[in-house]
């Protein structure tokens, strides 16, 4: 009988063990994740002038799986939610966007961190005239 025991309390531990790692995404990982995306910015920054610093405007969000899935269970429009928080940022800090701010967010089975990966780009301005030829 004592390996039904041990095995009871081993799976007791592998439970206790995914709900850490469930809080730890759902109280800690947004705001460590908001942190990254901010980081992300101020790292790639393009000085123009005194008055005048330019900043991507693109970026991209890879998400753990289980992450992803349970943003996705939550029905949480994360990537909107990622794109307005670092708007202001931008604001507070006197940023010029590239181009129009988008933050795409993605499911990645390969992140370093087993968490999330952020990465930005300056997006090419989308004209009318681009569509016409």
């Amino acid at each position: 009988m004592q390996g039904v025991s041990a095995l009871t309390g081993l799976e007791r531990t592998l439970e206790r063990f995914g709900e850490s790692l469930l809080d730890r995404f759902r109280h800690k990982e947004p705001v460590e994740l908001v942190e990254a995306l901010r980081k992300e910015c101020d790292d790639n920054i393009v000085v123009c002038s005194e008055n005048r610093t330019v900043v991507p405007n693109a970026y991209d969000v890879e998400l753990a799986e289980f992450a992803h899935e349970e943003l996705e269970r939550n029905g949480g429009r994360v990537d909107q939610v990622l794109t307005d928080s670092l708007l202001r940022h931008g604001e507070r800090r006197g940023y010029e966007w590239a181009g129009p701010l988008a933050v795409h967010v993605s499911k990645s089975r390969d992140v370093p961190n087993g968490r999330y990966r952020v990465a930005s780009h300056v997006m090419k301005h989308v004209r009318a005239g681009d569509f016409l030829r």
